[in-house]
């Protein structure tokens, strides 16, 4: 006689940030939850882990910063996590000319605009990007809000942006003609176009205006677009998420890879299987979609494989390296974001030379140290001596560069990170290899993932690390208004992850989505 399937009212799949958020959301509803999770621990990519053998020091492995998590998430849940703001939001070496450097802080204007006094067009370019970023901070204010509600349609959101040049330079206007009109520094034009290319390849020209998408997210994070360090690492988030879900009776199961999804609320995994009244699927979409097929079901997204296009660099230091710009001081440089070699002219170059085919001479890349804001991700030793952390995001190096036999991707991979890194010691005063700290076994303590190597190990389709293409955080279509954005061809079948509506990012945003789909009936908008 066979035994029953155990019935759950919610099945998740997938225990990244995403999956925790629905599962705590469902369970704290009283409802019977189960998480399936194939790692053999929760967090997908938002975790904290000791890299180098021998060293104790918790990296934030992949994901890194947090922009995207509302408040709002944090309350409801009673999460125990800390975000500190930081106080430099960037440094930029000037391309070409890397002994000076326009340093952005938003504790002094005074500095900043003196810092900007340098640069083409002095003071005036620092009026027009006091402008434009309050401009932008007006509109995040009114839309961010907006993501943990049901959809809004174009038209209802313009309308509350409330600014209609505004609205057609984001959404009708490639950002490229947008930066050449607003500034005339291709230093500041390299400033603001990189937001619209972290995890996007694209051309700021694009027509399909990929990059406006990408560029949206990065600014309305929180309604100011502040990038924050989560303090104890990424790990600290999923953490507190992980305990909040079990806390409210939400089983997870770790260890357990689903082999195939019944749109009739089937889910079969390796030694077992459950029955759920709404599945909620925190994994990419195109893997739901192999979900599907392997119980003969159509899939539920079609579009074509995402692609990655990002080399991801883990390092640890003995100290902060020099800077070829001696008027600022490290700590300053890379508390923020650090933009390396990402001139609006050379993120063009850059993305002309991948496009074709070939790994850029000159990689742009962007690093930011997070012990300085959160020195608890080392041990006492480490403090003690100065080291510091590195994460570096090398941009423009798309997975379809990696491809071929092990060797022909190896080969690729040291071309590529040996570039980056050249690139990186050409705006430093001495090489970042001089500043590395050696691992237990005597190994450089550096760690580099390509986007084929993201796909191995966290399942993000072409190493992709938003799961598919951005899509714009309002209604496309007239019957997605008032949906929530997570909602698939089947009934019983939701999108919780990344590849949602208004997924992305670390946010939880898919997740509190996927909850309030089962759980409210939010207003529709018109």
């Amino acid at each position: 006689m066979t035994a029953a399937r155990p019935t759950y009212d919610d099945v998740v799949i997938g225990a990244g940030h995403n999956g925790l958020t629905a599962a705590a959301y469902l369970a704290r509803a009283g409802r019977r939850v189960l998480v399936l999770e194939a790692a053999d621990h929760v967090g997908g990519a938002a975790i904290s882990a000791q890299a180098f053998p021998g060293v104790d020091a918790r990296l934030s492995r992949y994901s890194y910063l947090v922009s995207l998590l509302p408040r709002q998430v944090i309350t409801d849940l009673d999460l125990d996590v800390r975000l500190v703001r930081r106080r430099y939001s960037s440094f930029t070496p000037v391309p070409g000319d890397p002994t000076r450097g326009l340093l952005v802080d938003t504790g002094d204007e005074s500095a900043t605009a003196s810092s900007f006094a340098g640069l083409t067009g002095g003071p005036r370019e620092y009026a027009a990007w006091q402008s434009f970023y309050g401009r932008v901070q007006s509109a995040a204010e009114k839309v961010f809000p907006t993501v943990l509600e049901p959809l809004r349609s174009a038209a209802a959101m313009r309308a509350l942006v409330g600014d209609d040049e505004l609205w057609d330079d984001l959404v009708s206007r490639p950002l490229g003609a947008v930066l050449r009109r607003e500034f005339a520094d291709d230093t500041v034009r390299g400033v603001v176009a990189t937001d619209a290319l972290i995890g996007t390849f694209a051309d700021l020209d694009d027509e399909t205006l990929r990059q406006n998408v990408c560029f949206l997210y990065h600014l309305i994070g929180g309604g100011t677009g502040d990038w924050d360090v989560p303090v104890g690492g990424m790990g600290a988030v999923t953490d507190g998420l992980a305990r909040a879900a079990t806390a409210a009776g939400a089983e997870i199961l770790t260890g357990t890879r689903v082999i195939a999804v019944s749109p009739d609320g089937q889910v079969e995994w390796e030694g077992g299987s459950a029955t759920a009244d709404v599945i909620h699927a925190a994994c990419a979409p195109t893997v739901l979609n192999r979900l599907l097929a392997a119980a003969g079901a159509e899939p539920v997204d079609t579009e074509e494989q995402p692609e990655g296009a990002q080399l991801k660099v883990n390092m640890l230091l003995s100290r902060l390296p020099r800077l070829r710009d001696e008027s600022v001081d490290p700590v300053a440089a890379f508390s923020g974001t650090f933009h390396v070699n990402e001139g609006f002219d050379q993120l063009q170059r850059a993305h002309a030379e991948a496009a074709e085919g070939r790994v850029p001479q000159v990689p742009p890349c962007e690093i930011y140290c997070h012990s300085l804001a959160d020195p608890s991700i080392l041990g006492p030793d480490l403090v003690a001596s100065g080291a510091q952390t590195l994460t570096l995001f090398g941009l423009h190096l798309p997975a379809r560069l990696f491809t071929g036999t092990d060797q022909e991707r190896a080969e690729v991979k040291d071309l590529a990170l040996a570039r980056t890194l050249e690139s990186l010691n050409s705006v430093l005063a001495e090489p970042i290899q001089d500043v590395l700290l050696r691992d237990g076994e005597g190994a450089y303590c550096l760690e580099a993932r390509t986007p084929v190597e993201l796909e191995a190990d966290l399942g993000l389709p072409g190493g992709n690390i938003f799961h598919r293409s951005l899509q714009w955080p309002w209604a496309e279509r007239e019957d997605e208004v008032g949906t929530w954005g997570v909602e698939t061809r089947y009934e019983k079948v939701r999108l919780a992850g990344a590849g949602a509506r208004r997924g992305g990012g670390v946010s939880g945003i898919p997740g509190h989505n996927a909850a309030m789909s089962v759980l409210a009936d939010g207003p529709a908008h018109t």
